[in-house]
């Protein structure tokens, strides 16, 4: 696994031992920030505040910052993903421009003011199939999101159709095992 674009192109990251951490695959991160940086409803990366949530190895979050991303706040529970996202960070010098929070992604509460968002683009790729991703959408429209902002949900291929209250579904790809959708506050929510 690799940084695929930008300042750090061809970084190696790693990733915790075992199945319990499942980064996305490089071949469809790239797809996805090729919809990021040209997709007609995208703002792009460049100077994107960036939220990465269930972070895991912090792919996601360390390419947008690779591709011009100012910030990214990195937040998973688990102790082996927050070591390799450590290492990560390390590993491309992003510790001026990251953080990471040991805080559960479906029950954000508040944003602090120390969160730095709201945030312009959100990553959000939880475990499939339980149900995290509704919790942590609910929880990003309490504050953590501004009108424009843009989240990216990862989610099981197979798994029923999303229709998040507040949401509106600007697209939705397939990558191998992997749906991902992107989504934006409905304006009428806004």
């Amino acid at each position: 696994m690799r940084i695929v674009s930008g300042r750090w192109k061809g970084k190696a990251l790693v990733a915790p031992a075992g199945d319990a951490t499942r980064p996305t695959s490089d071949r469809a991160r790239q797809a996805v920030f090729n919809i990021l940086e040209h997709a007609p409803w995208s703002p792009g990366v460049n100077g994107a505040k960036v939220l990465d949530l269930f972070a895991g190895t912090g792919a996601l979050g360390l390419e947008a910052l690779s591709r011009g991303a100012v910030h990214c706040l990195f937040v998973d529970t688990d102790p082996a993903a927050r070591a390799a996202l450590a290492t990560n960070i390390e590993a491309c010098s992003a510790q001026g421009i990251s953080r990471v929070w040991k805080r559960d992604a479906t029950d954000l509460g508040a944003m602090p003011a120390t969160a730095n968002g709201p945030f312009d683009l959100v990553f959000l790729d939880p475990p499939y199939a339980k149900g995290f991703d509704l919790a942590a959408l609910k929880g990003l429209a309490q504050g953590w999101l501004h009108a424009d902002s843009l989240v990216v949900l990862e989610r099981g291929r197979g798994e029923p159709a999303l229709m998040p209250a507040g949401y509106e579904v600007l697209d939705s790809r397939s990558y191998g095992a992997a749906e991902v959708s992107f989504l934006t506050l409905s304006k009428i929510s806004a």
